[in-house]
C-alpha cells in the first residue's frame, strides 16, 4: 500500500475503498469487512450513504486498532451552515460508534446557498477540538476554493472529486497541487463504463497481464490521485488493490491522458443543489 501525508502531516492510504450506493446491514458489514481482509485501509462512507452504521459494525467485528483504519465521512447539502453541521457530524460520529474519524468532508459546496464558507469554518473547529483529524472538501471546483482559502485558516487537506480516463480534471489537479491539497477521485473507474472497455486501456492491461481496472488505478496513482473504488464483490475488492507491482511508462501514461473528453457521471458541483436524493 502507499500512502499520501497530508497538509496537516497526517498520512492517508492512496487507496480506499468506497461505499457509495452499498446496501445498508449485511451487504456492507460484509464488503467492508472483505476489504479489511484483503489489507484495504481506508473505508470511504457519507451520511447520505445511509450505511454509516454498518461501516461502524464492520470496523467493530473486524478487529483492526481503530488507529490502523482511516475512516472518511461527509456532511450532505441540507446540513449546510456552522451549527448545522456541526450537528449533522455529531450525528454521522455517533451512527459509526466512534471517538472521532480520520477525515470530514463537506459533500457538495451547493454554490446557491453561499453556506459552504460558513460550513467549513464549523469543520476547522472539530479540526481544532481534535474529533477528526483532518478536514476537507469534496467536489468543489477552482472557484469555491478560493473562496475557502481566502475566508478560512486551515487549508483543505482533500478535494475528492470525479476523476477517470474521460474526464482527467487537469487543471484542478494543478491548482490543488499548488495548495498541497491532496486530489482523490470518486467513480476512478467511471461507474464501470466504457472506460473498462476502451481500446486503449485493453490494449496496455494486456501488455502488463492486468485488468483495464487495475491500468486504470495506477494511472490514478501515478498522476499523484488518491482513489476509493467500489466493488461488493470480493474478487474486485482484491484485484482492486493489486496495483502496486507494476508501473505504466510516460507513453502509456501520455495516452490514457488523452482520453480526456471533459465527460461526467455525476452531476456539475456548479449545478448541483439537491437536498436529498
Amino acid at each position: 500500500m502507499e500512502w499520501t501525508t497530508l497538509n496537516n502531516d497526517v498520512k492517508m492510504p492512496m487507496l480506499g475503498l468506497g461505499v457509495y450506493k452499498v446496501e445498508d446491514g449485511a451487504v456492507t458489514v460484509d464488503t467492508v469487512k472483505a476489504a479489511l481482509d484483503a489489507d484495504y485501509r481506508l473505508i470511504d462512507t457519507a451520511a447520505i450513504y445511509q450505511n454509516e452504521e454498518s461501516v461502524g459494525q464492520a470496523l467493530r467485528e473486524a478487529g483492526i486498532p481503530r488507529e490502523d483504519v482511516f475512516v472518511t465521512t461527509k456532511l450532505w447539502n441540507e446540513f449546510h451552515g456552522f451549527d448545522e453541521a456541526l450537528q449533522a457530524f455529531q450525528d454521522s460520529l455517533d451512527r459509526l460508534g466512534l471517538e472521532y474519524v480520520d477525515l470530514f468532508l463537506i459533500h457538495w459546496p451547493m454554490p446557491r446557498f453561499g453556506k459552504f464558507v460558513e460550513t467549513y469554518k464549523a469543520l476547522e473547529q472539530l479540526y481544532e477540538e481534535g474529533r477528526v483529524r483532518a478536514i476537507g472538501v469534496s467536489n468543489f471546483e477552482i472557484e469555491h476554493l478560493e473562496q475557502i482559502i481566502q475566508s478560512c485558516s486551515i487549508v483543505p487537506a482533500v478535494n475528492q472529486v470525479e476523476i477517470h480516463p474521460y474526464l482527467s480534471q487537469k487543471e484542478l489537479i494543478a491548482f490543488c497541487k499548488r495548495y498541497d491539497i491532496q486530489i482523490q477521485a470518486w467513480s476512478p473507474l467511471m461507474k464501470g463504463r466504457e472506460a473498462l472497455e476502451d481500446e486503449t486501456i485493453v490494449k496496455i492491461a494486456k501488455a502488463h497481464g492486468k485488468s483495464p481496472a487495475q491500468v486504470i488505478l495506477r494511472w490514478h496513482l501515478q498522476n499523484g490521485v488518491a482513489v476509493i473504488p467500489k466493488s461488493v464483490t470480493p474478487s474486485r475488492i482484491k484485484e482492486n488493490i493489486q496495483v502496486f507491482d507494476f508501473t505504466l511508462t510516460k507513453e502509456e501514461m501520455a495516452a490514457i491522458d488523452a482520453l480526456n473528453r471533459d465527460e461526467r457521471t455525476g452531476s456539475d458541483p456548479k449545478e448541483m443543489h439537491k437536498i436529498h436524493y
